[in-house]
């Protein structure tokens, strides 16, 4: 297709005897052309972010990542990321990649042609309408990815798909179609370039956007990052301390006994040990909501 990622640019002809900095000039121009295609998208990433915080908002719904190549590994990079920064549960992200994840023999490249196993894939997680699906591929035309959102769409699961060339399959797949319109590539055909950019850029976003919109983040901040080094075990003393307005050693006794930064933050506003569970499920894991059901808010400093 005419301006595809695949197409072979004229302007970068004899490319492979260029000067290393005429070289690189021209990838990272290709780079700031792949930001640039992610602004006209925002609106329709919006309505795709609030309809899966909608979706996922009932406590059940997962997040399903699924991608072949180089894609693949963008959308995992995404999605193993979401529990240690957001806490998000294992039991709700699912990650289908072709060819399975065992890369320990390199991806694998044929995988990607079969749109039955990206079917099967998707039946077997057992996804329906409270799940979303996330399917990557720069091209839009992996066979795979295509069979893993036709499938989800089958089943009544929001669909999102990210790529890069107008009217592919994959993108008349989802309910939700994200096109960046990256053009040819640099290196024609190398699409973990300036599309594997734009890629990774629109997922950011949307799953930023999703887990800020179910209750992960307190103003700017990352409440439910979980403490497993001593840095963020100090990020989370600090927050502590800047939201419920103690200073830090009250803040780290309060993590040592609550356990998380919400807890604590709503055993220092006064709420009992036993109500704080129930006062949390009760506003969907939304700390502002809760300190606002239990009256801990009057606790904050005036610059909150």
């Amino acid at each position: 297709m005419a301006g595809g990622t695949e197409e072979a640019a004229h302007r970068y002809r004899r490319l492979d005897v260029w000067p290393a900095g005429e070289l690189l000039t021209a990838l990272w121009e290709g780079q700031t052309r792949a930001l640039a295609a992610c602004a006209p998208v925002l609106p329709a990433l919006a309505a795709a972010t609030e309809a899966a915080a909608a979706r996922l908002s009932t406590g059940s719904g997962r997040l399903i990542y699924a991608g072949a190549g180089s894609s693949g590994m963008v959308a995992a990079l995404d999605a193993l990321d979401l529990g240690p920064t957001f806490d998000w549960p294992a039991d709700r992200l699912v990650l289908l990649i072709a060819g399975g994840l065992d890369l320990s023999r390199g991806l694998a490249g044929a995988a990607e042609d079969d749109e039955a196993a990206g079917r099967a894939d998707l039946v077997r997680t057992g996804a329906g309408p409270e799940d979303v699906v996330v399917g990557v591929s720069a091209s839009g035309a992996s066979a795979y990815t295509v069979g893993v959102l036709r499938a989800a769409r089958e089943r009544g699961a929001l669909t999102l798909a990210v790529g890069s060339v107008a009217g592919a399959p994959l993108l008349e797949a989802a309910e939700h179609p994200i096109l960046t319109l990256t053009g040819p590539e640099v290196i024609a055909g190398s699409t973990r370039l300036g599309a594997g950019t734009a890629q990774k850029v629109v997922l950011n976003l949307f799953s930023t956007g999703v887990m800020t919109a179910l209750g992960s983040v307190y103003d700017n901040m990352m409440i439910n990052v979980r403490p497993e080094n001593a840095k963020l075990r100090r990020r989370c003393a600090a927050m502590v301390a800047r939201i419920a307005g103690v200073g830090e050693p009250a803040a780290v006794a309060a993590l040592e006994r609550y356990g998380d930064v919400r807890r604590a933050v709503l055993g220092l506003g006064g709420v009992e040990s036993a109500e704080i569970d129930r006062i949390l499920a009760e506003t969907g894991g939304s700390l502002r909501r809760a300190m606002e059901r239990a009256g801990a808010a009057q606790n904050r400093p005036p610059s909150l």
